[in-house]
């Protein structure tokens, strides 16, 4: 009898064909689970990477709340066209302190990875309060409500703890410094060298430009401008990483 024949003998007993497909797919498991009790960690470091300040995990919180990842994702895929559109392919690494990640497939607007630094924090403002005045074409609600809010200091170390509690590395200092560094980012007149020290390349000033309160508007603006401005591409190379 051929193979063909006998691979017929297998597809027409259930019971055969049951342990074969679970002798498959246990070899096929052992094969890419098994080495993994073996590494430190999946994530390839990389150079640059931190947490997120205190201001900018409070503008990711409010990213999330008001359904931001619905509508934009935050992953440049490895193809020609988003490369060329949107910037260097996206690294694990910097979805590592992220918690949950914000990928997304559906692209109702421009993929956000790579936002930071590429308008200004007015240009922010004014498309988050009224999107149509600066992008006519757009159908993106109104979120100048943002700017009458105040921020949610006083939460802020809570929500820090949390993140350190699942595995992102904030230190002691980082903790007891949440609400001073979430205040001193915003602030364009505060002492910043803590923060700096802590966060190192943390954008820092008045974010909603309004310097009389910290709004969530300021913690958003902060964290849309954080995005993707960590690793310096410049000096990382596809093929063997860093030059």
């Amino acid at each position: 009898m051929s193979i063909l024949g006998k691979h017929q003998i297998l597809e027409k007993n259930a019971t055969l064909l049951l342990l074969g497909s679970l002798l498959v797919v246990s070899i096929g498991g052992i094969v890419e689970i098994a080495p993994l009790f073996y590494l430190e960690n999946t994530i390839e470091k990389v150079e640059g990477m931190r947490p997120y300040t205190p201001l900018e995990l409070a503008g990711r919180n409010i990213y999330i709340r008001e359904g931001c990842y619905l509508c934009h994702s935050q992953m440049i895929r490895p193809f020609r066209d988003e490369v060329e559109r949107y910037g260097h392919y996206s690294l694990a690494a910097e979805s590592m302190y992220d918690h949950p990640f914000q990928w997304g497939s559906k692209r109702t607007g421009p993929d956000l990875a790579r936002v930071g630094g590429r308008y200004s924090n007015e240009w922010h403002v004014q498309h988050l309060s009224d999107p149509r005045a600066v992008v006519p074409e757009s159908i993106m609600p109104k979120y100048a409500f943002l700017k009458e809010r105040e921020a949610a200091v006083k939460s802020i170390g809570m929500d820090l703890k949390a993140n350190e509690d699942v595995g992102v590395p904030y230190t002691a200092d980082m903790l007891a410094s949440a609400e001073d560094d979430m205040r001193a980012q915003a602030d364009r007149n505060a002492d910043t060298a803590g923060l700096l020290a802590r966060y190192p390349e943390a954008k820092v000033g008045d974010f909603d430009g309004d310097p009389s309160k910290l709004t969530e508007m300021d913690a958003l603006v902060s964290y849309l401008q954080m995005l993707g401005t960590l690793v310096d591409f410049s000096t990382y190379d596809d093929a063997t990483g860093y030059r």
